[in-house]
């Protein structure tokens, strides 16, 4: 603080009483045993901290009804992602998030890209809706898009075709699973020994 704020300080501060010790101006008080519901939050709470799903709760970017969903990894060759994008692959499992809440949905698709992954499903079709009902426009659909970017299993995904959902759904490809990665090297093996 410079000169002029000290003395600015103790002006305002000079008709200021100390309190007296052993006054209690405030009483804090410590919720009961037994109280309603708090064996349920303190349950909750402790939940929170040790969620495994590496899903966020927070929406970073809105999209729209209409809008299509894409991405993939560097790497994908070319005539997967286009395969993907036609819906040309079979669709081994199907996963509908439509009308759920946004943490039933989080926790469902993070089960379900786990369980595919390790049942060494490879494509799937997500219904998310297209959220035009209500305030927020396209909520599901927002937080599929990003859970789908942020999920480690997900290589690929695109908007499906009409016959599929069009902007209500989204094809997703799932990694390999270790076993399927490990079949691939020994096979690639076996083809270069020869």
């Amino acid at each position: 603080m410079q000169q002029g704020d000290n003395d600015l300080f103790f002006q305002e501060m000079a008709d200021v009483k100390p309190l007296a010790k052993g006054t209690v101006h405030a009483k804090l008080t410590t919720p009961k045993k037994d109280s309603p519901g708090l064996e349920e939050r303190r349950k909750a709470a402790a939940e929170e901290l040790i969620d495994p799903n590496p899903l966020s709760i927070e929406l970073r970017k809105r999209v729209q009804p209409h809008d299509f969903l894409f991405w993939k990894e560097p790497g994908i060759q070319e005539g997967v992602w286009k395969k993907l994008r036609l819906g040309k692959y079979k669709m081994e499992a199907r996963l509908n998030l439509h009308l759920m809440t946004v943490k039933d949905a989080r926790q469902e698709l993070d089960r379900f890209l786990k369980d595919c992954r390790s049942n060494g499903i490879r494509t799937a079709l997500i219904c998310h809706g297209r959220g035009e009902q209500g305030e927020q426009k396209a909520t599901m659909k927002s937080y599929t898009r990003q859970w789908l970017e942020e999920h480690d299993t997900v290589l690929a995904f695109h908007t499906a075709q009409r016959y599929h959902g069009g902007t209500t759904a989204v094809y997703v490809m799932i990694r390999k699973s270790d076993e399927q990665r490990a079949d691939n090297r020994e096979q690639h093996a076996r083809r270069t020994a020869h």
